[in-house]
This record gives C-alpha cells, structure tokens and sequence, in this order.
C-alpha cells in the first residue's frame, strides 16, 4: 500500500500569478500582476497547542504606473494614503489579519518616486481566509476622492506558479549571468512558454523602483521543451549578462491553448546561488579558528563556511588564504562588507537568532522585516532562521534565503515528541520521527518559492543534552545521515551543521567519518541540486500501513536525482536512539517530467564509488530494484557521459582530500592534534 502527493503538497498550496487591471477611467496606477503563495502546515508534526489553520497567503502586488509619459512621477511615502477594505496596513496589523507588509507605511522617512512605465511591488503576508486563497478585498491608493488606484481584487487559487528561480555566475565572478526559471502546472491543460523579462532598478538604492528590461532571447526550455502538460512541471534556462546584485522582478509569459496568454510574476534578490556547508559556530574559546589543526579538519569535512565575521588572527593571515570560510554573520558595518573584494568571501546575512522565540518573547514578523530592511541598498543577501513549523508561515518571504533550524535527537524542539504514534503505543521523549525534517523542509520551500532555502541540520556538538533518558547526547552516525538527506532530498541549496566546534569534533570522533562522507556526496551533486527543482515525493506503506520507504526527485534540464530513504527504523528501548535494519529487497517508481523522457543511463552514486542498479522505464517513470537500507542515491540522464563526470568529479575529491595529509577521523595521530588544541582551549 502506499499513499502518495505531488511534491508541492498538492496544488492548492501554491501561487498563481495573473494580469488585473485598475476599473476607474482615471487611475495611474494599474495592477500589472498579482501572485499569491497560500500557506501551508504539514500535517505530520504534533504540537502540545493545536496550531491554527493555515488559510493565509504570501501576496505580491505588481503595480505599474500606466500615466502618460511626461507625467510627473507618483510620490510613495509613509503619508500615502492605502486602503484595504477600508482599512490601513496598521490596522491589518494590529487585528492580526496580516503578519508583516512592505508598503510605503513601513518605511517613514523614506520616499518612493515611481515615474511613468516603471514597476513597483506590495507584499503583504495574511493570517485570514479573507485575503488568503479564495478571498477578496477592495484595494485603494492615493488621495481620497482621487485615488491613483481603485480596484476589487481576487486572491484566486493557483494553477500555475513560478517554483524555483537561480542564478547562476562562474566561479571567480561576483554577477551572475545565467537564469534557470522552474515553472508548475497544475491546470488542466497545457501552457507554453512565450517569453521572459526582467524589471530592474535603475539605481540599486531604490531597489523597488523597477523598470522594463529587453525580452531575454532565446530561452533555452529545458531539453527543447517549451510546453509544459497539464500537470507537470518544466521550465527554461536563459544567459542574462551580468546582473546587479539587487532585486529584480522576474516576467515570464505563458500562451494556453487558443491563445490566451498570462505572466507568471516574482519579486526577488539576484544572487549567484552556490552550495555552502557551514560548520556553524566554529570560533570557540581562544580563537580556535586561527589554528590550522582545526581548520584541516574543517576542510576535510568540506565545510566553506562559518558564523564568524572578519576575525583577527585568522582572517588577516595566510590561514584564510589557505583554508578560507565564507563569512555568515550581521555583515556590519556595510561598508566593510559590500565591497567587489569582499562579497566572494560572504556567505549570506544572519543575526537575528531564531525571532520565533526570541528568548521567550517571540518577535513579530514586522519587527523583523525592519531589522532586515536596511539591507535592501546593499548587495548583502539576508537570511532568516524558522524554528517552528506550527507558526512559521507568519514570517513567510521576510528574507532573501531563508532556512530552518529543527531537530530530531536530544535536542530542544518546538514540537511535542511524546506526541507521535510513529512506533504505536511506544512514545519517546528523546527524538522524534526523522522524517519529519522533510516534511518541515516542503513547507518551509512552499511557503517562500521561488527562493532558494537552506537548512540547519543536526550533527555532533558539545552541549546536546539528556532528553528522555538517552545518554548519548548527540545524535549517531545514521541520525547524522538521515537527518541531512531528508532535507537534501527536498532540494536545498546549502547546509549548515550544528555545531562543528573544536570541542565538538574532540568529543564526538564517531561522527566524523559520515560528515566526511556526507560532504564528498553533496560536492558530487551540488550542481544538480542548485540547477534542479523538487519534483515528486511519495511516502510509501508496507502491510498494516508500517511506514517503508520516502522516495523524492529533484529534476533538472540534465538529470534527475532520486533518493529512497529508508523508514523502516525503531527507536532502541535500551540505549534510546534510532536503529535500521539490514538492506532488504524494494522496488521503487519514480515519475519524470516530460523533459527528461529520453533517460538513457540510471546509476547509484555514494562517497565510495558510482554503481549499476537495475532499472527500466515504464509509462514515463524509471523503475528501480534494489537491496538496500537507509539512503541511497540515483541519477537519472539522458546524458551517458554524466556517469563518468561524477566519477572523475569524485576521485578528484578523493586526490583533494588526500592531498590534505589530515584524517582525524582515521589516523590517530592527526586526532591527537586536535586533542591537544581543545586541551589548551580550557
């Protein structure tokens, strides 16, 4: 038996996109474009509060200035006068109808002049049925009496989103120039693809006065595909020249059969999207960063980035220059950071903690969109920190990369574990199921799309404590390796690791080889996850309904990634943490979208080799027997050469690994170097 969902939790979940327009004769300004991205919940996670219903929505609202030419420019300010049914975005606020807004009230002192043919755009993020999928609201701008907009608009379900956007910029470059636009449809009938453009700001700091770009030619549809079924999924890849590191909007124009044609729109920051693994906190007492030791084993673990900011002792010496770490911090003051020598240095913006919880008092989403707001003029890519699933939605599109912080062993959680009937009447207080950091991942990607996310996952670190008895206070090898690959499997663009300290890496040696191995894995599939998009995803039952199997695939205009990850674990009675079986025989299915029916080559891939598996394809899905356990990996191509790529790929990781001469994981005498710089960090 097996119960199954499209992988955007089905199709309700997400945004459309659709071209309105302002009734009064007189208005100026026109709604060029509406998307709305309904929340979603994942139905697996248990909470001691039941959580309230997710019936919001995500809304941006594309306005145009449609005056004649030489007319003067409409002022935006925090005077201007904004109604929704009557009702100001303070007002909004303060009932709780929405969590946060972007619209000139929020920004006093500042002053938006949007002259004739230009683009600006509203967001708003609702908690209510009324303006979330399904909803309407009267929307007015501008004087009384006059206004420059008038208008009823309809929160309509969407049948068609825009469900990754990437770019893409070689590696020395700070701009990137190539864009790959992943599109969903959900309709009943088949979309083309007509065209794209980008609307960019004229002056970087007024990134939301923007203007119509060229069409971007030729779009390359993924494989030749420039129609989308209805139902599937497709998209395109397009060379853009280098891009201003700010925000632009993103046009795409889709023609339906007879002709009708509609624009797919988004509002989202330009950065060059590449694959980071972090080590999170990695700066300990005594600047352990600044030792070499440690920053061996850093990189031996293919951790590139770090909490850290500029560090004396370690970011102005050979050290960096050797084993350097992308900089993930506040990135103040800016004009230390946003600089063309810098930027290649900095991973993202992060300094708000978790403002969920905010040391008790969580912080409300408008206050957090202020915080963030200041880097609006910059080049800085800001992140947010989502620790609760349950209320996570009101903090929904608030940054440029978003990620999630959750756990699922002996650690604090913001869902109640002894709740889960994972294991029937066996409730644990010590973990909870591990696939529910998939589950958590979905929503967190559907609730932000098309952005990029991220993920904190959990690995070893010093101060895990007893939960529900369990004594080892920090999760196995296996908790490791599942935890991470169900968030890789739901494609994530970068992973950060809590906490590879010094100490942690002292106390937890167990561990070390299955982040090696996890960091060599994802090195070999990075470029697919960041080109791909998330596909499909099944939950598959065995029997009396006994969980087996997650299988989910990432697709792309090269290959697919398909994962298998393995459910059929139980939690030991005796040392409380999670066990797997030996491999046993499956057999798995999974659908492609119609760009990549010509597969020619499936394979296995882990850290130690690429591996032939037994495969076939069957009414556009591939067909794979295996015998196995926990995760395994596969690429699905139509490109033959692509296995002997990732082989080369891999061995020159091996040679790079190597070449390090530093294997504490392995060699005693290496670890012994590490225990001797904890032992004098005391």
């Amino acid at each position: 038996m097996k119960t199954s969902g499209a992988i955007g939790m089905v199709a309700l979940m997400v945004g459309v996109s659709f071209a309105l327009a302002a009734h009064a004769a007189d208005s100026s300004l026109g709604i060029a474009g509406l998307t709305v991205t309904p929340h979603v919940m994942a139905e697996s996670m248990r909470y001691a509060r039941a959580p309230e219903p997710a019936v919001g929505a995500r809304v941006q609202l594309f306005l145009r200035n449609g005056a004649a030419s030489n007319a003067n420019p409409l002022i935006m300010e925090e005077q201007t006068r904004l109604r929704f049914d009557g009702k100001s975005p303070a007002q909004l606020l303060a009932a709780k109808d929405w969590s946060w807004h972007d619209m000139p009230s929020a920004t006093p002192g500042e002053k938006l002049q949007l002259p004739p043919g230009a683009l600006t755009v509203w967001t708003f993020n609702s908690r209510v049925a009324r303006f979330g999928p399904g909803g309407r609201a009267r929307v007015e701008a501008g004087p009384e009496g006059s206004p420059w907009l008038s208008t009823e608009i309809s929160f309509d379900k969407p049948d068609c989103w825009l469900s990754a956007i990437t770019f893409f910029a070689p590696d020395s470059a700070i701009q990137p120039d190539v864009m790959v636009v992943h599109i969903a449809n959900a309709s009943s009938s088949a979309v083309e693809i007509r065209s794209c453009r980008l609307w960019l700001p004229q002056n970087p700091k007024s990134p939301r006065v923007l203007l119509p770009q060229p069409p971007l030619q030729p779009l390359d549809g993924f494989n030749g595909h420039t129609t989308i079924s209805a139902g599937d999924r497709g998209g395109f890849s397009v060379k853009t020249g280098p891009l201003p590191l700010t925000y632009t909007v993103v046009e795409v124009t889709l023609a339906r059969a007879g002709g009708d044609a509609s624009s797919l729109w988004a509002y989202l920051r330009i950065k060059p999207e590449r694959f980071d693994i972090s080590g999170g906190w990695v700066n300990g007492p005594k600047n352990s960063v600044a030792k070499e030791p440690f920053l061996k084993a850093l990189k031996r673990l293919y951790v590139n980035a770090a909490h850290l900011q500029i560090t004396p002792g370690y970011s102005d010496t050979e050290l960096y220059d050797r084993y350097p770490l992308k900089y993930f911090g506040a990135m103040t003051p800016f004009e230390t950071y946003d600089t063309d020598a810098m930027l290649p240095k900095i991973h993202a913006v992060e300094f708000l903690g978790e403002p969920q919880y905010g040391g008790g008092h969580p912080v409300p989403p408008q206050d957090v969109w202020e915080k963030l707001h200041p880097y609006a003029t910059t080049r800085l890519a800001t992140t947010v920190t989502h620790s609760e699933e349950r209320i996570w939605r009101d903090y929904a599109g608030l940054s440029d990369f978003p990620h999630y912080d959750a756990y699922r062993v002996t650690a604090p959680s913001a869902d109640a574990w002894r709740r889960y009937e994972r294991w029937g009447k066996k409730r644990i207080g010590w973990g909870a199921p591990l696939e529910t950091i998939g589950d958590m991942c979905r929503s967190l990607r559907e609730l932000n799309r098309p952005m990029p996310c991220a993920i904190w996952s959990q690995g070893p670190h010093e101060e895990w404590e007893v939960y529900g008895g369990r004594k080892r206070v920090s999760p196995t090898p296996d908790e490791i390796h599942l935890q991470a690959y169900h968030a890789i499997s739901t494609r994530i663009t970068s992973l950060y690791w809590f906490n590879l300290s010094l100490k942690t890496l002292v106390d937890w040696r167990d561990t070390l080889d299955e982040l090696g191995r996890i960091g060599r894995e994802l090195r070999m599939i990075d470029e697919f996850l960041l080109e791909g998009d998330a596909y499909r995803f099944e939950r598959l039952t065995r029997g009396q309904n006994q969980l087996d199997w997650d299988i989910a695939s990432v697709c792309g205009p090269r290959a697919a990634l398909l994962f298998a990850l393995d459910l059929d674990y139980a939690p030991d009675p005796e040392e409380k943490v999670f066990r797997f079986g030996p491999p046993r025989d499956a057999r798995w299915r999974f659908p492609l979208p119609a760009y990549l029916q010509g597969v020619a080559d499936v394979f296995r891939m882990d850290a130690d080799g690429v591996y032939d598996t037994t495969w076939s394809i069957q009414d556009g899905a591939v067909e794979i027997q295996e015998n196995t356990s926990r995760v395994a990996v596969y690429l699905a191509t139509p490109d033959k050469s692509l296995r002997a790529y990732l082989e080369g790929k891999r061995q020159k990781l091996i040679a790079t690994e190597a070449a390090l001469q530093f294997d504490p994981a392995r060699n005693d005498a290496d670890f012994n170097q590490l225990v001797q710089l904890s032992e004098s960090a005391k």
